[in-house]
């Protein structure tokens, strides 16, 4: 069992950064791949970033590749995600995920484990 709490989320304009964070419990974080998610209203959840349970691999969806940025610390057993050029389009709950797997999915019904979501705003 895995349990995922996601923190950082927040208001912010449009150009803007913010850095989410997700701590999950259990000795086992470092044998799990993360991945990031977001739902905006209305819309379905799509993927954002993804990394492998070294850290040595990543993924992005287009549309924040080259301003959003995943990252792992296995000791503390959390996962980042660092935003950057942040657009109003990117207003969304944001939730973190995690996979038993050496790969890296993308798809959001491969993960088995979910926080509950942090909302982040950007206004233009």
């Amino acid at each position: 069992q895995v349990q995922l709490v996601e923190s950082g989320g927040g208001l912010v304009q449009a150009g803007g950064s913010l850095r989410l964070s997700c701590a999950a419990s259990g000795r086992t974080f470092s044998s799990y791949a993360m991945g990031w998610f977001r739902q905006a209203p209305g819309k379905e959840r799509e993927f954002v970033a993804a990394i492998s349970w070294s850290g040595g691999s990543t993924k992005y969806a287009d549309s924040v590749k080259g301003r959003f940025t995943i990252s792992r610390d296995n000791a503390k057993n959390t996962v980042y995600l660092q935003m950057n050029s942040l657009k109003p389009e990117d207003t969304a709950v944001y939730s973190c995920a995690a996979d038993y797997t050496n790969v890296v999915p993308t798809t959001p019904s491969r993960y088995d484990y979910w926080g509950q979501g942090t909302q982040v705003t950007v206004s233009s």
